[in-house]
């Protein structure tokens, strides 16, 4: 049985090897799969209640009082409502598509998670730091705020664009709209800045400065909303 099995052709799963063709093919397949994560997310959500919510949303709180500053990531899973979902999911796999074949994948993803991250410290530094908050909101308005840059810079036409931006802004400052301005202005500053380090070390030579760059900007957000966290809550 040993010789059979070492004998036998190795074969892979189905779904692995049609990432691996679609990898090849030059499919957008990370923002394929922030999109597959994020909606089994919301079915495990619908089906436990408020479980993950509890366990994975995101407050001010988490930087001082519960010590668990992953949930500025994690949030970016979860969602209020099949619309909230569905509205997010659209509009990341509209710029993630155009983002991912520009950027690259890993660069891709990089900008994704780091807007998000911005989002949330958008959060701790203009809301009251004991809100509650969750959604894509935040990365999506930072690869708006990347795109942006970038087409500034090839010469794009960004009309569009900026009356896109100005009108999803304008909803969250709604009365009752129940949206996180904070965390969009966040996200939007955040991937903008991502945006500008791309630009900046885009040639080869200077790979190892952009992969600096990115990694303080990470610290600097964690440190902004650590600081900014503790001195709200213990002003109250």
């Amino acid at each position: 049985m040993r010789e059979q099995r070492a004998q036998a052709p190795r074969t892979k799963p189905a779904a692995f090897t049609r990432i691996r063709s679609a990898a090849g093919r030059g499919a957008p397949v990370v923002t394929y799969s922030i999109i597959g994560v994020t909606l089994v997310v919301y079915l495990l959500q619908f089906l436990t209640g408020s479980l993950l919510t509890n366990l994975f949303a995101f407050t001010p709180q988490a930087f001082v009082l519960s010590i668990e500053p992953w949930r500025a990531i994690t949030s970016l899973l979860l969602h209020g409502s099949i619309l909230h979902v569905l509205l997010n999911m659209y509009t990341l796999w509209l710029f993630g598509q155009l983002l991912e074949s520009m950027l690259g994948r890993w660069r891709f993803l990089a900008l994704y998670l780091i807007a998000g991250l911005a989002g949330s410290i958008g959060v701790v530094v203009l809301a009251d730091p004991f809100t509650w908050v969750l959604g894509a909101s935040g990365a999506i308005f930072g690869l708006m705020g990347a795109f942006v840059v970038i087409q500034r810079r090839l010469g794009g036409n960004l009309t569009q664009l900026y009356v896109l931006l100005a009108i999803n802004l304008a909803i969250g400052f709604l009365p009752g709209a129940n949206i996180s301005w904070q965390a969009h202005l966040g996200g939007l500053v955040g991937g903008a800045l991502v945006g500008l380090i791309y630009l900046e070390t885009r040639d080869r030579s200077r790979r190892g400065l952009q992969i600096g760059l990115l990694i303080g900007l990470v610290v600097a957000l964690f440190v902004l909303g650590f600081l900014v966290a503790r001195w709200k809550i213990g002003a109250f």
